[in-house]
């Protein structure tokens, strides 16, 4: 089988690296000449809004699917026309608005932090009369990684803020007291099958993730799980999806919703018994899904801006390096480190010696 992937990133890599062993082959439409996925397919130099070329890669594939939600909703309505599509457009146009997203959560009864739509400065003023302070504007669509986004402490902060984030539509949040963040990463197969990864505990710093580590029996799995199943129906939703969640008061509210394989879930390829990515390409093909049982305790940590050295890396017990073939710069993300190991003390002690590489 031939699958199309729109993006040739870090995650289409990975989605070709779980999917050859699978017998599949995959062409990448990407606009950028060094597209780290390149090397393990075909690729097709080309904007993901040009249509002769979206045509050629319906015509080459079996089926298409996508690696980062910047895509436009209409590319995949367009192919969707000549070649079948996972997820679907609509679960692609929901995922890219913070404000449509927000508000299929409360529709299907999913808690969120307040929010209101924002489309000037004057609007802004009023949301933050409304909701308070601390509050985070951010863009309604392509801020990713701690772009796109303001956090507002003080009314100074509020002043000229809606024209430093460009004066596009915006969202302002209100800021919960949470005491943790965590994701759940679910696949979702073309009959409806449905499974659940385990909950894990993310950490971020600057608006990027730095740290995931597969929970053991969180309280809050079975909560998780039915809210992520609802979203999941209500979208008619076929591949992987990561929903984040703010852990408060002992429940959880909803952050956001990523309709593709995700960072925090890059400890499946290690950790467990079938990895995101296989089960997304599973999903996608009509495969049975596999397992998404822990294989021992995992953790993930990014390597952002450079890869320590390889071989100083995986010299520590249960460490495995991702590099991603990319350019090294500041603020991006470049590789990973998996970690397994028998027992949570274990996976503490190791997490640190990886933190001590990234700082060194």
């Amino acid at each position: 089988m031939k699958i199309g992937v729109i993006g040739g990133g870090q995650l289409g890599r990975m989605l070709a690296l779980a999917g050859t062993p699978l017998g599949l082959e995959f062409t990448f439409l990407d606009p950028a000449v060094d597209a780290c996925a390149a090397p393990l397919g075909q690729h097709l130099l080309a904007g993901y809004d040009d249509q002769d070329a979206l045509r050629r890669l319906a015509d080459a594939v079996d089926l298409v699917t996508f690696e980062f939600e910047s895509v436009p909703a209409e590319t995949v309505a367009f192919l969707s026309q000549f070649v079948p599509v996972y997820p679907g457009a609509e679960a692609l146009r929901i995922a890219r608005d913070r404000l449509f997203e927000k508000s299929l959560f409360r529709d299907l009864g999913i808690p969120t932090p307040a929010f209101a739509d924002i489309h000037s400065q004057a609007d802004l003023q009023a949301a933050v009369a409304s909701i308070g302070l601390p509050a985070v504007l951010k863009t309604r669509t392509l801020g990713y990684d701690g772009k796109g986004q303001k956090v507002l402490r003080s009314e100074q902060d509020v002043v000229g803020t809606f024209a430093e984030l460009g004066e596009v539509p915006c969202l302002l949040e209100g800021f919960v007291p949470f005491t943790g963040e965590v994701s759940l990463i679910a696949v979702r197969a073309r009959d409806g099958e449905t499974r659940f990864y385990p909950l894990v505990h993310n950490t971020h710093d600057s608006g990027i993730l730095r740290l995931s580590v597969a929970s053991q029996a969180h309280p809050l799995q079975g909560l998780a799980e039915d809210y992520v199943g609802r979203v999941l129906k209500a979208l008619d939703y076929v591949g992987v999806m990561a929903f984040e969640f703010f852990e408060v008061d002992g429940g959880l509210k909803a952050n956001e919703i990523a309709p593709r394989v995700h960072n925090s879930g890059h400890w499946t390829i290690e950790g467990a018994e079938s990895s995101q990515f296989e089960n997304h390409l599973r999903a996608i093909a009509g495969l049975p899904l596999g397992s998404t049982a822990k294989v021992g305790e995992s953790a993930m940590l990014n390597f952002i801006g450079e890869v320590p050295p390889v071989a100083s890396v995986v010299s520590i017990d249960g460490c495995h390096v991702h590099h991603y073939g990319k350019a090294f710069k500041a603020g991006r993300k470049v590789g990973h480190a998996t970690l397994r190991c028998a027992d949570l003390p274990t996976l503490k002690a190791r997490i640190a010696d990886v933190e001590a590489l990234i700082a060194g």
